[in-house]
């Protein structure tokens, strides 16, 4: 696309802006620009442009804020040791937000447009970027989405769509270092059945999954499990993460997607496992099997992994009148972990192809 730039005229100071990378956390501050494209059936995707981060004006009537037509990707951008920049399989991102698009009854943004929004933000905010170590995982987090912007409310896919991207600096998710999580295992509610939302990138499927992830928080867990919808009986996935389970013999296990969200980092770890020399068995996982296998010691290791967190091993399962007894953190998880971050920051040979240049 041809992008216009509108540079900003007050940018955060370069003083202000070392106060936040030195401690960044997640989600707190955004960079000085955003990119922003819109699309109609008459001209298709139009308007390209970088402008300074800044509020939206919005129409009360504008549709996604009735109908909930919207989608998202979240990505990070690295500085490896050279100071270069680089991006984790944003070809992955532009085909699932494509998906999800579908799903939603909103245009697709073809692949070259999605990975010319997220470089040109990167460049021109690429002093946002922070600098890594092997104490620290620093980076910084990219989230391009696509909201209904027609004012209408006819129930109706929307004539007016609008395709964003902002980034935010983000600091190690663990801070002290990686810790085991402790799950809830909701009972009373699920995700997403067959032909549901559940394999879509959308915030309503997040949304759905707040009031459950409160109960979890309430029982002091950090984490909730869904089971399927149809039998409640299969792991599906977590708030914000999906599953792993090691075995005794080498195996490990991951529930089978379709209603649940095609994780990027999730197909990554298959991958690199795979190269390891581990068997991945992608299939219905019963909730059965897993309080047994933890009982009688088959089951070894279970961790979990998202764009944030990466990799994370899996503590004590709860649920209203019992638990799983917590395994130990395992050595599966950390080194699928070190392997995949060292890659992900530069620190070793992508000999995937993984990694795409920024800046």
């Amino acid at each position: 696309m041809e992008i216009t730039t509108h540079v900003s005229t007050n940018p955060v100071s370069d003083a202000r802006r070392a106060e936040i990378l030195a401690d960044p956390g997640f989600g707190n501050h955004f960079t000085d620009h955003m990119y922003r494209v819109e699309w109609t059936p008459e001209q298709g995707w139009h308007d390209a442009r970088i402008e300074p981060y800044g509020p939206l004006s919005l129409d009360p009537a504008t549709a996604v804020l009735h109908y909930a037509q919207e989608i998202f990707e979240g990505m990070k951008a690295y500085r490896h040791p050279d100071g270069s920049v680089w991006s984790f399989r944003p070809e992955a991102n532009a085909a699932r937000l494509a998906k999800s698009a579908h799903r939603l009854g909103l245009p697709v943004l073809d692949t070259e447009d999605f990975l010319q929004s997220i470089s040109e933000l990167v460049k021109i905010d690429e002093a946002w970027v922070p600098v890594a170590s092997e104490t620290n995982e620093k980076s910084l987090y990219i989230r391009p989405f696509m909201f209904a912007s027609e004012a209408f409310l006819g129930v109706r896919a929307a004539h007016h769509v609008t395709y964003m991207v902002i980034a935010s600096p983000a600091g190690s998710y663990f801070k002290g270092g990686v810790k085991p999580v402790r799950l809830w295992l909701t009972e009373d509610y699920t995700r997403a059945g067959r032909g549901g939302m559940g394999a879509a990138k959308t915030g309503g499927n997040y949304a759905s999954s707040l009031v459950a992830q409160q109960e979890a928080y309430d029982h002091g867990c950090d984490q909730v499990v869904f089971l399927d919808a149809a039998e409640g009986r299969y792991v599906e996935e977590l708030g914000g993460m999906n599953l792993y389970f090691v075995y005794a013999d080498g195996r490990i296990v991951t529930p089978e997607t379709g209603t649940i969200l095609e994780g990027i980092t999730r197909a990554s770890i298959i991958e690199l496992a795979g190269k390891l020399g581990y068997q991945v068995e992608e299939r219905k996982f019963a909730i059965e099997e897993w309080k047994a296998g933890v009982a009688s010691g088959e089951i070894t290791e279970i961790f979990a992994c998202g764009t944030a967190a990466v990799v994370t091993p899996v503590g004590e399962l709860a649920w209203e009148g019992g638990s799983v007894p917590s395994l130990p953190a395992g050595t599966v998880a950390a080194d699928l972990r070190k392997a995949l971050v060292d890659i992900q920051f530069g620190r070793a040979d992508d000999t995937f192809g993984w990694m795409h240049r920024l800046a």
